[in-house]
């Protein structure tokens, strides 16, 4: 795992060739068909020789979620697994690998016309009263939570009314679950983020020559999209979106795409700092890779009995 324009395809094709893995990919954008450019998604001849499992699952008009991809991912491991090779999960997606190392909690969704009620009552009596009631009905979850704290306390108090139960014994289910696999969790991250931010440039000045804006209108010909669906909510693909629509000057466009994608690999490395049990690598030390394969060698050595 690691953040975009680290080098973590790279590696992970470096250890395919010497280790019996299979590749899943960790990456919420490279699931969407025909979005090959804007994602990095490697291309024709790398897949051949590198397979990757969970691309290119859905069409951009569609939704994809953590608890699919939980779901996805773990089927697939079983399968590597059962083929006597080793699963290896390359991406950038932070959410899904703590969705997959650590479960998801089962909650409701949203009801908005009890979140409707709540907040009137919020309106009428204040935040601290609805905390106390959360006090009197999941004293544990209200523990943690100040009287007002009005987004948390009115999430507590609508899944109590909902389902009649604390939130505290879905995420007790939800640590239940964990991942039913020994695992190594190996982070790319760079020393230098000013190194981080060249990438980054020259990434995105390479999607812009091999055609992004053109992607991003056949897209547009090809499949009923809008401004808010996932896909086109996508580092590049938003703000290719946004030219085509004259929010963005064109001239303003690579500017505005650096930046995006500068902010996104900021939010992914203060995912990667708050992950527990992971063995972070300077992405740009070149030893990097032989003391990967050093720490994959030892994680794969036959356990003694």
């Amino acid at each position: 795992m690691g953040p975009t324009a680290s080098g973590k395809t790279a590696l992970a094709m470096e250890l395919a060739d010497r280790f019996p893995v299979e590749l899943v990919s960790v990456d919420s954008a490279q699931v969407f068909m025909d979005m090959n450019i804007g994602t990095a998604k490697p291309d024709a001849a790398t897949l051949a020789r590198y397979p990757h499992h969970l691309i290119d699952l859905i069409t951009p008009e569609e939704r994809y979620s953590a608890a699919r991809f939980r779901d996805d991912a773990l089927r697939v491991m079983g399968e590597i697994t059962a083929r006597g090779r080793v699963p290896l999960l390359v991406g950038g997606t932070m959410l899904y690998f703590k969705a997959l190392r650590e479960g998801l909690a089962d909650l409701p969704e949203a009801n908005p016309d009890l979140r409707a009620a709540i907040d009137a009552e919020a309106a009428e009596q204040g935040w601290p009263a609805l905390h106390r009631e959360l006090a009197r009905l999941d004293p544990e979850t209200a523990a943690r939570l100040k009287p007002t704290d009005a987004q948390r306390i009115q999430r507590a108090v609508e899944v109590l009314r909902l389902t009649g139960r604390p939130l505290g014994e879905f995420f007790a289910r939800q640590r239940e679950q964990g991942l039913p696999y020994r695992s190594l969790t190996l982070a790319l991250a760079p020393s230098n983020r000013a190194e981080l931010h060249r990438r980054i440039a020259l990434r995105f000045d390479q999607m812009l020559t091999e055609g992004l804006v053109e992607e991003v209108q056949e897209l547009r010909r090809k499949y009923h999209l809008d401004a808010g669906l996932p896909s086109m909510r996508c580092v590049g693909y938003r703000q290719v979106w946004d030219m085509l629509e004259g929010r963005i000057p064109a001239p303003e466009l690579r500017d505005r795409g650096i930046f995006s994608t500068r902010q996104f690999a900021k939010r992914q490395l203060t995912w990667l700092n708050n992950m527990k049990e992971v063995t972070v690598l300077d992405s740009l030390n070149a030893t990097t890779p032989e003391t990967a394969r050093l720490t994959v060698e030892k994680f794969l050595a036959p356990v003694p009995i």
